[in-house]
């Protein structure tokens, strides 16, 4: 063995020296093929004081974020000069200052397009209303921000916003065309059109649309759990710029801005269309003022106060700068995605209050384009800085500090492109480009083509999404993501991203950065005296972003004096326009009138449960008087009321038919039952009667409601609906319940308000909830079960709140509950509550019985609770042919739908009155929904019915039983309704053909259900009629109008068609 290891031994050494001779080898081969393969250069590096950037293989690079801000930051924001004051006054100022926005708007612009300043006092300014600078070349200006400066106090108990920049959306795109580039790589200021006639100066929209390819590639159209209800949907993620052409040749477009998004045919098709925007403002500010908003002191996380403090849409070369904001619930700034060209700056956010979760204290919120958001420092907030779904850049947070938050600052909805954050620091929370998931309602991978530059946070989340890239330098903090990461836990050169951009741009810096200058030397080798110095440096403390802002305010102010400047107060008042009379509802003659005319048309309901922000869902959305949308106005977010009122009437509508939200938010769209992690809550928003208490924390992650206390919007909300249409004669349906939430799939009572985990008013309900099967829920009798004195008095206090807030209103028809199945004891309650409160206020009220048959009867044969019953509702039962009944019993601990399916069993258990015997004969469809109303109608003529089925609401034949709110056509003359109201049904036997309403003093209107002729008995009916053959189908007139002598019976040739309405009026 010993000779072997040493043959072994003398076999190495003697190898060894040509073991070395190849080893030097390989290494001088490995130098020299070092030497030819560069080192990978980072994305961007400094090279003779100027920024290099790396493309990828595509030409993918960096976005130059220089463009962003007003007048693309070429410019310094001017100091407009000030044409106006506004004295200090105390008590209400709303009416004062926008009095003098509005006259500052009719002033003839300037050279530079502005038309001049408003100057505020110092003081205390409470504004109860919203002031909308709506025209160009508008500022509102304060004293100042801190104490002795001016103070916008916005009071009351309203959401709205205190201060909007908002011209009109009134854009128009002309006829799109493709893009025939094969590639467009990020920040290309080029691209080229198949066809076109585009000039240099033309607003154009590019389009980039999503793809079933583009979704796969990504990987999000699931995010777990084998559902892909918050997957992508194609046309919910279609990328927008907005652009100004500088140059064209040919079809080869130059824009003002680069694209931020690669433009990849195989992903989704891109095209180009010219945009026209007449209503969009410019050149408006808002500017050194301290905005407040009152709050309710006794509850640290009160919401019925002030949500933004500002707000910009439809407008470009805005700002919003010199803040100090404090006690909104919602966001400080608020860019929405129609505003664009925008700066926000010098801004200090303080003690914000609302509920700790989702669309809350979004501090400084960009949703537009090209915007820059800088030197701003938050405090408490959400999420502080932040943009949102699909918000296209370039856009820019430029030195930020936020302290204290709740959640991380960063992208939040899906994919937003060219996002630069620039010298950010969060301390605490964390800086994201994620993919969020099923998070954010489906946001999936939430930034693209983005940038950390010199940030600092506890994490720092920096992925790479398929397609795109993200990156981050000089970041600090702990790590995520597989983007592009250069000089982690390092500081780089230069030290803003944005501004050496714009030197480079420019050639020039157009004003001074701010920057917060960084002190000291951070040698790990200082010297003796270098270290000395620093040693009595570290006994100052660091001075802080709002410091530094607070110090360059106090350096540079604006000028602030009111000498000879002309007074609002001296202005000549502006007339007001004189709001419509109110048209007042009421029963004549067992019809429900507005006016003098019966009132027809179709009823809607409204949404309940379901629902998001996106193009899909919103190009489908129906309105809403309780929807919330935080900061968002239109059909499918936060209605605006006056216009949805006016799109109801123009559609035929008379009543829209509401009742609070089956939940609140939309997570729980997904029907669990799960105590939810946070209160990250996803909008739209279905309002709760009741508030929040500040206190525990409910199902959904906010805090518990208080049932004694209310939601001052949702009440606020449903009386300006109330108000506007009594002016235009549409109902409200005000159902006080929803009986949805107490019996079928236990999600329904998971968030519900009544449940006694979710309030603080000790509710006798059990907890933890006994959901059958681990999935049903069956509260009803316990819902309705009011022996529980401080439950019993809970109800009484919600219902008298439910009357108390419409007691000026005659156009409210209260109703118990929507799909009320429940027991006779509680509608008795719910009435005697009623008519005490009316016996109490001296005030009448519109009240509908909407329930079983059974109930219903028994109510109507109480004679003391019958006189209270304004309106008759056949919605919870129905009459078949052959005198058989669909009439389930109340009280029997089923919904609805519940007892429909025991029906189609044969299990339906039947309460209530029969039918009459004349009733019991028919079969026809259209003699069912007459002798449904007419039965009623002959016991209590006095009362208006309403007839409904499942199928449709009816029109004629119900009418012509004498129901009220029917479907009737929109053609009908105009005194055809006006007429009606004097007319009761006659018996149809005496007019087997035909249907009759009847005053022999006033006239007659027939409805023809078969035969080419009608007669009608006129005898010792004395006088001429003036008589009208009435297309049923339209109301319109068909031939001439002709005479009919009284006196004698009657035959008239009916027209050709069978849809007839002969109508004689004196």
């Amino acid at each position: 063995m010993e000779k072997q290891i040493s043959a072994i031994r003398k076999q190495t050494v003697a190898f060894m020296p040509l073991l070395c001779m190849t080893v030097m080898l390989l290494s001088t081969l490995s130098s020299l093929s070092a030497q030819k393969a560069a080192k990978p250069q980072p994305p961007i590096r400094l090279e003779a004081g100027r920024l290099v950037y790396t493309p990828d293989e595509q030409g993918n690079r960096v976005p130059d974020f220089s463009y962003c801000g007003y007048e693309q930051s070429e410019l310094p924001i001017p100091t407009v000069e000030a044409v106006l004051v506004v004295p200090h006054r105390k008590g209400d100022n709303t009416a004062r200052l926008q009095a003098a926005i509005d006259h500052v708007s009719t002033l003839i612009p300037d050279a530079d397009g502005f038309r001049g300043a408003i100057q505020l006092e110092a003081g205390t300014y409470e504004v109860s209303g919203s002031l909308t600078l709506h025209t160009d070349g508008v500022v509102l200006r304060g004293a100042g921000l801190q104490e002795g400066g001016t103070t916008l106090l916005g009071t009351g108990q309203d959401r709205a916003t205190l201060i909007t920049i908002g011209g009109k959306n009134d854009k128009q795109e002309a006829e799109a065309v493709e893009i025939a580039d094969s590639y467009v790589p990020v920040n290309s200021l080029q691209l080229t059109v198949k066809s076109g006639s585009f000039k240099v100066g033309d607003r154009i929209i590019i389009r980039r649309l999503d793809s079933e390819a583009w979704i796969t590639r990504l990987g999000t159209a699931h995010f777990g759990g084998g559902n892909t209800t918050l997957g992508w949907k194609l046309g919910n993620q279609i990328l927008c710029w907005e652009r100004t052409l500088t140059a064209v040749a040919g079809n080869k477009l130059t824009l003002d801005a680069p694209l931020t998004n690669a433009l990849d045919p195989q992903y989704g098709i891109t095209t180009v269309s010219k945009l026209t925007w007449p209503g969009r403002i410019s050149r408006c500010g808002v500017e050194n003022l301290h905005l407040a908003s009152t709050v309710d002191p006794d509850n640290a996380k009160d919401e019925n106060h002030r949500w933004n403090a500002v707000s910009l849409e439809n407008c470009e070369h805005c700002w919003v700068r010199r803040l100090k904001v404090s006690r909104f619930a919602g966001s400080a700034v608020h860019a929405l995605e129609t505003a664009r060209h925008i700066t926000v700056e010098d801004i200090i956010s303080l003690d914000p209050v609302s509920e700790i979760g989702g669309y809350r204290r979004y501090t400084f919120y960009n949703e537009g384009q090209l915007n820059l958001f800088q030197r701003l420092y938050a405090e408490l907030g959400y999420h502080d800085f932040a943009s949102g779904h699909l918000t296209s850049g370039p856009n820019a947070f430029v030195q930020c500090l936020s302290v204290g938050a709740h959640s991380f600052s960063g992208s939040l909805g899906s994919w937003a492109n060219g996002l630069l954050f620039d010298v950010v620091q969060v301390d605490g929370q964390a800086l994201r480009f994620a993919n969020r998931g099923q998070d954010g309602q489906g946001a999936g991978w939430t930034a693209a083509n983005s940038v950390f530059w010199q940030c600092a946070a506890s994490l720092v989340e920096c992925p790479q999404p398929p397609t795109a890239q993200n990156w981050a330098f000089g970041t600090w903090g702990q790590y995520q993501g597989n983007g592009s990461w250069t000089e982690s836990d390092s500081h780089v050169q230069p030290r803003s991203l944005y501004y050496a951009q714009l030197n480079e741009r420019l050639g020039r810096q157009p004003y001074d950065p701010w920057l917060l200058p960084v002190a000291g030397e951070p040698s790990s080798s200082p010297t003796y005296e270098v270290a000395a110095q620093q040693s009595e440096a570290a006994k100052t403390v660091a001075i802080t972003l709002d410091r530094w802002i607070d110090q360059q305010l106090a350096a540079n102010p604006l000028p602030t004096t009111t000498a000879k400047l002309p007074d609002v107060d001296d202005l000549k008042p502006k007339l007001i326009p004189k709001q419509p009379a109110p048209q007042t509802v009421s029963l004549l003659n067992g019809w429900l009138v507005s006016g003098e005319k019966i009132l027809t048309g179709k009823r809607q309901k409204v949404t309940w449960w379901s629902g998001n922000t996106k193009a899909r869902y919103l190009a489908n959305a129906q309105p809403h008087i309780t929807r919330y949308v935080p900061g968002r106005t239109g059909t499918g977010l936060t209605d605006d009321l006056e216009a949805m009122t006016d799109q109801l009437k123009q559609q035929g509508v008379v009543a829209l038919n509401h009742n609070y939200g089956l939940w609140y938010e939309r997570r729980r769209d997904d029907h669990q039952r799960v105590r939810r992690l946070d209160g990250d809550v996803w909008a739209p928003f279905y309002e709760q009667p009741f508030a929040r208490s500040g206190l525990g924390r409910a199902y959904d992650g906010l805090s518990r409601y208080d049932l004694t206390k209310w939601n001052t919007w949702y009440w606020l909300r449903l009386k300006a609906y109330a108000d506007f249409g009594e002016q235009k004669g549409l109902l409200l349906f005000h159902q006080h319940y929803f009986q949805h939430n107490i019996l079928e799939a236990g999600a329904h009572w998971t968030d519900c308000p009544w449940r006694t985990a979710n309030n603080i008013n000790d509710t006798p309900f059990p907890e933890p909830v006994n959901y059958a099967g681990d999935k049903r829920v069956f509260m009803a009798e316990q819902f309705y079960d009011l022996t529980d004195p401080a439950y019993r008095a809970l109800h009484k206090n919600y219902i008298r709140q439910c009357l108390n807030a419409f007691r000026n209103n005659s156009n409210v028809v209260h109703f118990v509950s929507a799909e009320y199945t429940g027991p006779l004891s509680f509608v008795q309650f719910w009435l005697d509550v009623i008519a005490e409160w009316e016996r109490e206020t001296g005030c009448q009220t519109l009240v509908a019985l909407s329930v079983t048959k059974d109930v219903q009867d028994a109510i109507l044969s109480d004679p003391v609770r019958a006189a209270l019953i304004d309106i008759i509702d056949t919605n919870y039962w129905r009459y078949l042919p052959g005198g058989q009944l669909y009439a389930p019993q109340g009280g029997q601990h089923l919904a609805p739908r519940q007892h429909e399916r025991l029906r189609s069993k044969g299990l339906v258990s039947q309460g209530g009155n029969k039918p009459s015997e004349q009733a019991a004969s028919v079969t026809d469809k259209q003699d069912l929904e007459y002798w449904t109303v007419r039965d009623y109608k002959h016991i209590f003529p006095d009362k208006a019915v309403v007839f409904a089925s499942e199928e449709a609401f009816s029109g004629w034949p119900a009418f012509m039983a004498g129901a009220s709110l029917c479907n009737l056509p929109t053609g009908l003359p105009a005194e055809f309704l006006t007429a009606a109201v004097s007319l009761k049904p006659v018996d149809p036997a005496l007019t087997p053909d035909y249907w009759l309403l009847a005053d022999e003093e006033t006239g007659y209107i027939a409805y023809v259900k078969r035969g080419s002729t009608l007669r009608i008995n006129l005898k010792g009916v004395m006088g001429v009629f003036k008589a009208q053959w009435l297309d049923a189908r339209t109301g319109i007139r068909t031939g001439p109008v002709f005479r009919v002598n009284g006196g004698r019976e009657r035959v008239l040739t009916v027209p050709a068609h069978t849809f007839a309405v002969l109508w004689l009026t004196r």
